[in-house]
């Protein structure tokens, strides 16, 4: 799939699912639950035990039809591993410039985790498509408007600390998605489709709020 047709989709749902868990089977199945409930982007990360797997089994399973990262990509081999498998983009905790350059080279939109303004300019100059606010917990959404006055050309897309009760101000405050984890993916399949779809309206809501001013 076209780079910028994975950057689009992302911000078009404006929800990533950021899935751990213990193993395969658990992995596909928190994967399977947000997909039915409208999120169509989902980050596996290389904290479960055979992440690769997951990756290639969803995408042979779903194609286009499912958006499927790698997460948790500390490295440039690991994000070769995870492109490889058939990951459509490649997340990290942190900025890491060979990770970048690999990125780059296949054309694979990378989201690299920054928490200042120094990180997130490096990032940027290095190509970086998308900057993770990463722990999100640790400013809150009142720190994107902080980010977006020097550098209002960021991409932004906070991860740790979103729930359902502050999403829609991420994206008020200039996130073009959010990353959400455990307030999203714990539970019974039934429950998390429907937080999925809760997030879903929620992000939806607040990005046709800003498209009538």
């Amino acid at each position: 799939m076209d780079k910028y047709e994975v950057l689009k989709r992302i911000s078009d749902i404006g929800v990533v699912s950021v899935v751990r868990a213990k193993d395969f089977e658990e992995a596909k199945k928190i994967s399977l639950a947000c997909m039915n409930g409208g999120i169509d982007a989902i980050e596996i990360t290389f904290t479960v035990p055979g992440a690769q797997r997951v990756i290639e089994a969803l995408t042979n399973e779903f194609g286009d039809k499912l958006l499927v990262g790698a997460g948790t990509v500390l490295d440039s081999e690991t994000a070769r591993i995870a492109i490889l498998a058939g990951a459509n983009y490649i997340v990290s905790p942190s900025f890491d410039l060979n990770t970048a350059k690999l990125c780059n080279r296949y054309q694979i939109p990378y989201i690299a985790g920054c928490m200042t303004l120094t990180e997130i300019k490096t990032a940027l100059e290095a190509g970086t498509d998308v900057i993770k606010v990463f722990p999100g917990s640790a400013f809150g959404p009142s720190f994107i408007s902080a980010i977006k006055g020097p550098l209002p050309q960021a991409k932004l897309m906070p991860t740790g600390g979103v729930d359902i009760n502050n999403a829609a101000q991420w994206i008020k405050n200039g996130c073009v998605a959010i990353g959400v984890g455990g307030n999203l993916t714990k539970g019974t399949s039934e429950e998390i489709t429907a937080k999925a779809k809760a997030f879903v309206e929620k992000v939806k809501e607040a990005k046709e709020s800003l498209n009538k001013k």
